[in-house]
């Protein structure tokens, strides 16, 4: 190892919109982070798709190439910054480079939330560090506090909006009345939303960096395809007015529980009561609420991607790891060696918002209470709107197993009054 003092050489995997800024950030801030660490780091490799390819923050073009040979067999470099992003090339270029000793710090959620046992195994065997704070939330600090500050609490439960895309578009459909559709062209027009937005919108995301807190929070190893998750595109401007005016807002929201038999983990689209911190978290901002047995409620609130928010996430870990490179690693992160038990969805316990369009006749609401007390589904609200042909009924539920009301769903959809079951949203109450 280098001694103390002695300069880090850093090899840096992309340089895209967030590569470009923990280059920026790693200059402009050299004193600080200097300070920091306790010896100076400076990127010396940058391995790139294309050379002139267009950047947020400009990055010196000598220090750049396409070789990703030339860059992770490079004897002079001490520490990795992977962020190309998705599972391959970069599951393979994190094992080799920890396969030989060297330290990687990562902000893709997907290797992470997929292959942590993986690569968290290969680290413990050649002595090296694996930091992944910039994985969930971009610059909001949660991956050490999980870690270290409530090391010595049992975390309850996790809710909170983690994917900014999702908020955004839920925020403009609340604020302006925009569809569905008119709100993530305009997320998309603000580099908000990727051109293919399908991992954002249906829900992939948000899982797999809510994997990756079950993980830390709950001491065993969750991947992304345990989590059940449920996308936004279903979600009308309808239901967010029905919402307000039942006093709740729409978020597409990260929820997991710690319970006896097992970890409720989920990710799907949420009303929350308005009197919720959660409900006035706006446009593309993340916020997260931690439940500890004995600390009680924690929110972690702030910029959830971008690119200089993620780049002081990122850099962050590298000070930690540059501080600690004389020593063991202070965590062995055991939690992904056992499996975790997830529980099936459709045994949560949730409360649920559910709209069905119906004949407007004598009798029909008998006959729809008859069908979900047989299923042992008991109503908090019921409102009817509009008279005629056709009326909709607004139904919020008391909490209930998921399977019953599934089996109740099911069977309403059958019944020859409802015309339609346009909208069901799940309710939390807070």
């Amino acid at each position: 190892m280098a001694d103390i003092g002695e300069l880090v050489n850093i090899g840096l995997l992309g340089c895209g919109t967030i590569g470009s800024g923990v280059y920026h950030l790693a200059d402009k801030n050299a004193r600080e982070l200097t300070m920091a660490a306790g010896r100076p780091f400076r990127i010396s490799r940058i391995l790139v798709k294309q050379i002139d390819e267009p950047r947020t923050f400009p990055a010196d073009r000598s220090l750049m190439t396409t070789d990703a040979a030339a860059v992770l067999q490079d004897p002079e470099i001490n520490v990795f910054i992977e962020l190309i992003g998705g599972i391959e090339p970069a599951r393979t270029f994190a094992l080799d480079v920890l396969g030989r000793g060297k330290h990687l710090v990562t902000a893709n959620k997907e290797l992470v939330a997929r292959h942590g046992r993986e690569l968290m195994e290969a680290a413990a065997r050649s002595g090296s560090q694996v930091r992944f704070e910039a994985s969930v939330g971009g610059g909001i600090p949660l991956i050490r506090p999980l870690e270290e500050s409530l090391g010595g609490d049992r975390v309850e439960k996790i809710m909170g909006i983690v994917n900014g895309t999702t908020n955004y578009i839920l925020t403009r459909m609340s604020d302006e009345g925009s569809t569905y559709a008119e709100a993530l062209a305009e997320a998309q027009g603000l580099g908000y939303a990727e051109a293919d937005p399908v991992a954002d919108v249906e829900g992939a995301d948000a899982a797999s960096k809510l994997a990756i807190l079950c993980s830390i929070a709950f001491n065993v190893g969750v991947t992304d395809a345990q989590v059940y998750r449920e996308g936004i595109n279903g979600v009308r401007p309808e239901d967010l007015e029905n919402a307000r005016e039942l006093g709740y807002a729409v978020k597409l929201l990260a929820v997991a529980i710690s319970e006896d038999d097992g970890i409720s983990a989920r990710v799907h689209p949420t009303m929350i009561p308005l009197e919720h911190p959660l409900a006035s978290v706006s446009g593309n901002f993340n916020a997260i609420f931690i439940t500890g047995e004995s600390v009680g409620d924690l929110m972690f609130y702030g910029q959830g991607a971008g690119s200089l928010p993620t780049a002081t996430a990122i850099l962050g870990d590298v000070v930690n790891v540059v501080r600690n490179m004389d020593r063991p690693p202070a965590s062995r992160r055991s939690y992904w060696s056992r499996p975790g038990n997830v529980k099936p969805i459709d045994e949560a316990l949730t409360r649920f918002y559910v709209v069905l369009r119906v004949e407007d006749r004598p009798g029909v609401l008998a006959w729809i209470a008859g069908v979900f007390g047989e299923n042992q589904v008991s109503l908090e609200s019921v409102v009817q709107k509009g008279f005629g042909d056709s009326a909709q009924i607004v139904m919020i539920t008391h909490q209930v197993m998921e399977r019953n009301f599934q089996a109740a769903r099911e069977r309403l959809a059958d019944l020859d009054v409802v015309l339609e079951i346009p909208s069901v949203i799940r309710v939390e109450s807070g």
